[in-house]
């Protein structure tokens, strides 16, 4: 198949990374979001996706809005069976959907229709999924609504980061592509309508999406910690300034204490009453410091049975 592909972020690359190297595809082009600006020196840094297909010299185009009726006379002039999306960032017109012979496909990272948006990963950790996956989906001009097409489930280990998630399902959609394109071209695919009633919506997380409530459970706020791992990550305060709490443990241990409250303080961690259990912290970073463990932490911050916790 002759292939236009629309992803931008890490996740993304492994997609477009399989469909290069497939014998059975070409792709005639690449759609990403624009340049951005970095850092002090306001240099243009591409996009992940963008990095990959200039490496292997296959035409990008960088609209600032898809739906542009120049941008979308472009994409008709390209010669595509297919346009493969996957985390792109832009929605895309019913006028775009229909320019390919196989429609758009997309590459969606949660089990359809459980979670839909923009960060279904971090949400399934948040909301203690046992088991979450990618799914390919014919689109439609609502927001992950399409119809599915074909699934891959992964189990959520009881320590899972969004970040390694993120990588397992990265792999895990390049595969199920692949498959779905086979699919299609046999006109094997059998398109499942989605129930709306079992839909969940996955907002896009934002800094402020970190902070944590002490007075959650343990359970919850170490799923927390979890999920925003490595971005926005989970944090709270000490002493005036903010303490990113990067990895935990749940403690079935009641003090009486108030939520927040240091309960106890060892070698290598502290314990935090929450509103129901207690928090083993295990690597934290102070504003302004690296991240560490809490064992170097607590040798160079002198943290008393006592202190609260709080931001």
């Amino acid at each position: 198949m002759n292939v236009i592909f629309m992803g931008t972020p890490d996740f993304a690359v492994p997609v477009l990374q399989g469909l290069m190297d497939s014998p059975e595809h070409e792709v005639a082009a690449v759609v990403t979001q624009p340049d951005k600006a970095r850092g002090r020196s306001g240099k243009l840094v591409f996009t992940p996706v963008k990095e990959l297909a200039v490496s292997r010299h296959i035409p990008v185009y960088t609209p600032k809005r898809v739906k542009d009726p120049d941008f979308v006379k472009t994409l008709r002039e390209i010669p595509c069976d297919v346009i493969v999306v996957v985390a792109f960032g832009q929605i895309l017109s019913k006028e775009i959907l229909d320019i390919p012979r196989y429609g758009c496909i997309n590459v969606h990272a949660s089990l359809l229709p459980r979670w839909r948006g923009a960060a279904p990963m971090q949400w399934a950790i948040m909301e203690g999924d046992e088991k979450t996956g990618i799914t390919t989906m014919q689109m439609d001009v609502g927001l992950d609504t399409g119809d599915m097409l074909l699934k891959a489930e992964t189990i959520i280990e009881p320590e899972e980061t969004a970040e390694t998630l993120h990588d397992k399902l990265a792999g895990l959609g390049s595969d199920l592509l692949l498959r779905t394109l086979a699919d299609a071209q046999m006109g094997r695919l059998q398109p499942t309508a989605q129930k709306e009633e079992d839909s969940t919506y996955a907002a896009m997380l934002k800094k402020d999406t970190g902070r944590l409530e002490l007075s959650w459970d343990a359970v919850k706020l170490e799923r927390y910690i979890r999920g925003l791992n490595s971005w926005p990550s989970a944090y709270t305060g000490c002493r005036g300034k903010i303490l990113k709490l990067w990895k935990a443990e749940v403690l079935d241990r009641e003090t009486g204490e108030a939520p927040g409250t240091v309960v106890e303080t060892a070698r290598d961690s502290f314990t935090v009453q929450t509103g129901r259990g207690c928090l083993k912290i295990l690597e934290v970073q102070l504003e302004g410091k690296k991240r560490m463990d809490a064992g170097s932490f607590l040798r160079g911050v002198h943290i008393e049975e006592g202190e609260i916790l709080c931001i």
